[in-house]
């Protein structure tokens, strides 16, 4: 079989890989992407942008819900799941045009199919349309991405439950949906689903929601959950799973009140992701895994192997697409002879339930474990008054401030369009600015970023109000985040 050559072989179309492919063919370079099946990533097809857009539904049937809270009056709201997946779809095959154009407008070549090394630098690709073909590449870049973890739980697997996959592909509500992991996908489905009618139980493995973030967050976020009629247990541990889910399943689940059974009609599982690197041949590349399968990097994003690089997810890079995007402009800047690197980046990250949670810099958990000294000023959404005019107002924002300085450490919401105002800290952060600049800032009246002139007039001054055991030179964790274990609480919601 010929062997075609190219300069660049992008395996997977994420969302770096895609972006390093076609900046590498626009600058006239041969360059192929080769994909298995999500023409653009998971992100558009899958993940991010089709369970923002379900959840946006629910929001919409909440809001009708409570439509009299405002003065609306409306008849009753029954979700029409066939009609929001059929909105979910439309979108989809508009993002899939948008980058087959997006392909074609670059040259850059998209092969649908599946890779294996069989060299250093050779791959031999199964087409999805049947037949297969063999490449070499002068550089190989793996943007292989990860899939969703089922538990080896005694029966688990056995119930086909659904992943974030599957939930996004239903045209039924599910009479009692639970929830397994208490993360950012279980999460966002969790209340989505609620919303949507069915009743809805999380069980969480850690003592918390949210294991890694502060306490306070997690209680507040339980709070809105029990409000909505969200069941949340934890800690939960899961014995066993009788059943299909689907039809009827029964879970046996040991609690810090003992023992209990619980029946519902579907699983979702939302317990973490596996990389994509087992099968594919990356040992016969020279391409070293850690032990948890991801791919090893150095801090340019390049493995063990000469000339082969590792984007996103599957390189251990925090799992967020804008970090995908980054990770490209590292190893976009570092082929034009730069050098960049993935160490210190202020990472943001924004959990898409209503009110949003976002997040960036230290949290309170991470600082006292690293003994870095802070001082913390929170108000509660309340005193926005934004807040009022939608009726809108659980929550609250956070930051820390270094002890002896005016840097901002790290910054936390729970509130309307939270993702949105952690952007203007996370800009502050980039630049330097002290936190007397927010504080002081003119902010237009009434929005939401108003209230940074409230929280940042709540700091102490230095050597009031400090929490940490040492002072220590604060470093912001690359992963935006506490990889801490939070104190042991117990959640128990009926």
């Amino acid at each position: 079989m010929t062997t075609e050559k190219y300069k660049n072989i992008i395996i997977g179309s994420g969302e770096g890989g895609k972006y390093l492919a076609w900046h590498l063919a626009q600058s006239g370079q041969q360059t192929v992407v080769i994909e298995r099946r999500w023409i653009g990533g998971s992100c558009p097809n899958v993940n991010c942008l089709p369970s923002k857009n379900e959840i946006w539904s629910a929001k919409i049937a909440h809001l009708v819900q409570h439509a009299g809270r405002f003065g609306i009056t409306v008849g009753t709201a029954l979700s029409d799941m066939a009609a929001v997946r059929k909105r979910k779809r439309e979108m989809i095959e508009g993002l899939i045009a948008m980058h087959l154009d997006r392909y074609k407008a670059t040259g850059t070549e998209l092969v649908m199919g599946e890779a294996t090394f069989t060299g250093s630098n050779t791959l031999e690709v199964r087409l999805n349309e049947g037949g297969t073909r063999t490449l070499a590449g002068e550089r190989i870049f793996l943007n292989l991405g990860t899939h969703a973890s089922i538990p080896s739980l005694p029966g688990l697997a056995e119930s086909e439950p659904l992943t974030n996959i599957e939930a996004l592909e239903l045209d039924r509500l599910p009479e009692h949906l639970i929830v397994i992991g208490g993360g950012y996908v279980g999460l966002e489905f969790a209340q989505a689903y609620r919303r949507f009618g069915s009743r809805v139980t999380i069980l969480q493995q850690a003592p918390q929601l949210l294991a890694h973030e502060d306490p306070d967050v997690a209680a507040e976020l339980l709070q809105i959950f029990g409000s909505e009629g969200i069941c949340v247990i934890a800690p939960a541990e899961i014995v066993s799973v009788h059943g299909r889910s689907g039809k009827c399943v029964k879970l046996l689940v040991r609690t810090s009140y003992g023992e209990k059974t619980i029946a519902g009609s579907d699983i979702l599982v939302a317990t973490g992701r596996t990389p994509n690197t087992a099968g594919i041949g990356l040992e016969v590349a020279g391409v070293d895994l850690d032990q948890r399968g991801y791919v090893k990097v150095n801090d340019r994003l390049e493995t063990t192997a000469r000339n082969i690089w590792a984007i996103g997810e599957c390189a251990g890079s925090p799992q967020f697409t804008h970090i995908s995007l980054d990770d490209f402009r590292v190893i976009r800047d570092n082929l034009a002879g730069g050098n960049r690197t993935t160490r210190d980046r202020i990472v943001p990250s924004c959990l898409f339930t209503d009110p949003q949670l976002a997040h960036v810099g230290l949290t309170e958990t991470e600082a006292k474990r690293r003994g870095i000294a802070v001082r913390a000023a929170k108000v509660p959404m309340t005193a926005v008054l934004r807040t009022r005019t939608i009726d809108e107002t659980c929550g609250f924002m956070k930051a820390l401030i270094e002890a002896n300085g005016d840097r901002i450490l790290g910054f936390t919401m729970i509130g309307p369009e939270a993702g949105e105002v952690m952007a203007v800290v996370q800009m502050a952060m980039l630049a330097g600015l002290p936190y007397t600049a927010l504080r002081d800032a003119v902010l237009t009246h009434p929005t939401m970023a108003e209230g940074l002139n409230a929280l940042f007039s709540r700091v102490e001054q230095p050597g009031v109000g400090t929490v940490g055991l040492r002072q220590t030179p604060a470093t912001l964790p690359q992963d935006g985040g506490s990889t801490a274990r939070v104190p042991q609480t117990s959640i128990h919601r009926a």
